[in-house]
């Protein structure tokens, strides 16, 4: 949770709260803050989409590549509004279409399998590609001034290819890809893998290019409950 941990050193005067569902995560993210000297910050596991967060309490709302998983967004926006001060802020980082993220295309394609469109609905990284979409989601939970910034930055799978590689077997993605595989599919499949990994590898690390959204917003003035 390191953009807990971010707004924890910027907000000096003031307190951070960071949610998740890994128990894992936050045990680690309370280490590193220990580590760090941070005092202002304490993570709660809870569900965003349902948790009853103290009303009207905070006054920014930030989510980096979290926000596109609620099983009902229209929903959980409107419960997170219910925790922001009228006029506070929503920042979410999204990722666009995922033709223009070759970290998804990538890896699909050197795995033999295909690259399907994502789903139009439901929780997947892409669920708020399109921003006439957040944009419609957003206004119905009660947010307003909504606005968006084209972010294209690589992303980086490790400092080699084969830190990148065990890095991406452990995606859920690339389990399914290759479960069901007989024993010589799979060994070609993981062969072109390595090799995709190795064509990434700039020396300074493996990096793939992605392309997402900042998208921001305030929850209205005139919001009630």
């Amino acid at each position: 949770m390191a953009s807990t941990r971010a707004c924890a050193r910027l907000a000096v005067d003031g307190t951070v709260v960071g949610v998740d569902l890994s128990q894992a995560m936050l045990a680690r993210a309370r280490q590193l803050s220990e580590k760090q000297g941070l005092r202002n910050v304490s993570f709660l596991r809870a569900d965003a989409q349902t948790h009853e967060f103290p009303a009207a309490s905070f006054d920014l709302c930030v989510s980096r590549f979290g926000s596109m998983f609620f099983d009902d967004p229209v929903a959980a926006f409107t419960n997170i509004g219910r925790a922001l001060r009228p006029g506070a802020r929503l920042v979410l980082l999204v990722w666009q279409d995922r033709d223009h993220n070759e970290w998804s295309t990538a890896i699909r394609s050197a795995l033999g399998g295909p690259v399907p469109a994502p789903p139009l609905t439901g929780p997947n990284p892409f669920s708020l590609a399109d921003p006439v979409v957040a944009e419609g989601i957003l206004t119905e939970a009660g947010f307003v001034d909504f606005a968006t910034v084209d972010v294209r930055e690589p992303v980086f799978y490790g400092r080699n290819s084969e830190i990148a590689y065990d890095f991406a077997l452990g995606f859920p993605s690339t389990r399914n890809l290759l479960a069901g595989l007989d024993a010589s599919t799979t060994a070609s499949a993981l062969q072109r893998l390595r090799a995709t990994l190795a064509a990434h590898d700039t020396g300074d690390g493996v990096s793939f290019d992605s392309r997402a959204w900042v998208i921001t917003a305030r929850r209205a003035l005139d919001t009630q409950g």
